[in-house]
Parts: C-alpha cells; sequence; structure tokens
C-alpha cells in the first residue's frame, strides 16, 4: 500500500475529491499502516497538508471518520452488487460472475479499506459497527440469493458459507497484491473464487 495508490471506494470523483474525500483517503491509508487506535488525528491532517483541529470542520473525531468510512463502503458495496446482479440478467451463473468480478475489482482497488474493514470495524462504537453488520448482512445476502439458486439443494446456509469462503479468499489481496500484474491477480482471483462458490 502506499499514498499514491489511494482506495477509489472512498471518492465520487478520483480526479477530483472533496477535503473531505482527501481526509478519508489519508485516514484509511493511516489506518490500514498502523491501525485507527495507533494513528492521531495530528497524523491525518499532517497527511492532507492541514492541522489536526483543522480536521473536526470536517469530523467530529477519529471515530467518526471511521464509521463514515466503513459504512460508506459497505453501502458502496451493497449498492454495487444489487446493480452487477441486475445488470448481468436473471442467469445466476452469469450473476454470479459479476458479483465475483466486481468483489475483485473492489478489493484490488482498495486494499486500505480491506484492512481496515478487517482489523478495526471492532473499534467502533456499537451503535456504528451494528450499522456497518447490518449493511453487510445485506450485501452478503445479494450472494446468497444468487449462490442458493444455482444450488438451490443445499439450502440457504451453504449458500452463506459458500459466500463468506469467497469474501475471506478475495478479501485476502491486501497481503499479497503487487506480486502479480493486475489483470493476472484478478483473473487468479476471480477463477479460484468461482470455483469455491461452486464446488
Amino acid at each position: 500500500m502506499t499514498a499514491s495508490q489511494p482506495d477509489s471506494a472512498l471518492t465520487a470523483d478520483a480526479a477530483r475529491p472533496s477535503r473531505r474525500e482527501q481526509i478519508l483517503r489519508a485516514a484509511a491509508q493511516l489506518f490500514a499502516e498502523r491501525g485507527a487506535r495507533a494513528v492521531g488525528v495530528d497524523d491525518v491532517g499532517a497527511a492532507v497538508g492541514v492541522t489536526g483541529p483543522a480536521i473536526y470542520r470536517h469530523f467530529a473525531s477519529k471515530d467518526a471518520m471511521l464509521a463514515e468510512m466503513l459504512e460508506g463502503i459497505s453501502q458502496r458495496l451493497l449498492a454495487g452488487g444489487r446493480e452487477r446482479v441486475a445488470a448481468a440478467g436473471p442467469d445466476p451463473v452469469a450473476q454470479l460472475r459479476a458479483l465475483i468480478a466486481f468483489q475483485v475489482d473492489f478489493a484490488l482497488d482498495n486494499p486500505a479499506l480491506i484492512t481496515v474493514q478487517d482489523r478495526d470495524l471492532g473499534s467502533l462504537p456499537p451503535d456504528d459497527a451494528a450499522a456497518v453488520r447490518r449493511l453487510q448482512r445485506r450485501y452478503v445476502e445479494v450472494w446468497v440469493e444468487v449462490l442458493a439458486r444455482l444450488r438451490p439443494e443445499e439450502g440457504t446456509d451453504a449458500s452463506r458459507a459458500r459466500a463468506h469462503a469467497v469474501f475471506g479468499l478475495v478479501n485476502s489481496t491486501p497481503h499479497s497484491a503487487g506480486r502479480l500484474p493486475r489483470a493476472r491477480t484478478a483473473a487468479l482471483l476471480a477463477a479460484m473464487a468461482e470455483a469455491a462458490a461452486t464446488a
């Protein structure tokens, strides 16, 4: 992870991020490198070229930054997953492939967010953590609906286990990204994820 490759899911317009989005990008990078609890508001301010107190014009606290970051990516995943399924048409195989491609792209384009999500979700205040988990469950259910149509004899519990297996595989990319060219990594992950989801 490098600051020159900020996570794309934190901005509406990657070429012209707002100050708030710049702060979230910097915070995601720092949280991924050090852990949210080890990063101070002054650290985030320095990363975007402002004083720590200037951050408070945009966020009430570091916890508010983390909450917005994790809730925002969870909303994007849910909306994006639904869009991909709808665009793929009625075929569950096409829907699964669209979901896999979406998840792979998200993981490869947002390694810091994947790391922060994995490590720092438990650092959120309980209400914020519950909101993020509700969104995550809804995203999982998008996958479960597709997988259950592929293997109706297995039931939804097996489909849910398959979905989580795919997430574990794909979301491991922050630990291995950069060792292969992106296109090759994406193709490898997509093939492995489809095998895990359908075996």
